[in-house]
């Protein structure tokens, strides 16, 4: 998936679990705090890909780990989403990060997760072990028009769903005043 896509993505993962009410925190913060963080984190695992947006801004950091893991290596499993989850844990806590913020976070990195294993080169999700695993009937070509249409779908469906047939115009209106 590309950036834009992973960013429209986490926006769909955020307003469903919002919806499904996955955590007590999520189901209580606002979206308007939740969805920025995920489009935060949402981009995190291609750090492991110089060329990708944040590998460019942060050389310093997407080298060494493109040398160390390849692309879609460790920053794309579950090992991965397990060291965040620990270092999150580390900063929770009054005067650190709300668990709200840490959720959001996790589910920004899943979302892209998700999206990469929608496509059909998959993803290595028991790293070290080189499988990949990838969505077998469906797989989403990265970049392009399908890609595109797949994440406004599924985000207008999301918006849909979540403002119970208002869609994304209540979303946009419920923003706060400035």
């Amino acid at each position: 998936m590309t950036a834009q896509g992973h960013l429209l993505f986490s926006v769909t993962c955020t307003l469903i679990a919002h919806q499904l009410q996955l955590t007590p925190a999520l189901a209580d913060a606002s979206l308007w705090q939740t969805v920025p963080v995920a489009l935060a984190s949402a981009l995190l695992p291609d750090l492991d890909h110089p060329n990708s947006l944040l590998g460019r801004r942060l050389p310093w950091i997407s080298g060494p780990l493109s040398r160390l893991f390849g692309h879609r290596g460790f920053t794309h499993s579950l090992l991965a989403v397990g060291v965040g989850i620990w270092g999150l844990a580390q900063f929770q806590g009054p005067g650190f990060i709300s668990v709200a913020v840490k959720d959001a976070l996790i589910i920004g990195y899943l979302s892209h997760l998700l999206g990469d294993w929608l496509t059909p080169a998959g993803i290595p999700l028991f790293w070290p072990l080189r499988q990949r695993y990838r969505l077998p009937f469906l797989p989403l070509k990265s970049g392009g028009g399908y890609e595109t249409a797949f994440c406004l779908l599924t985000l207008a469906l999301a918006g849909y769903w979540v403002h119970g047939g208002q869609g994304l115009a209540a979303f946009a209106l419920r923003m706060p005043a400035f």
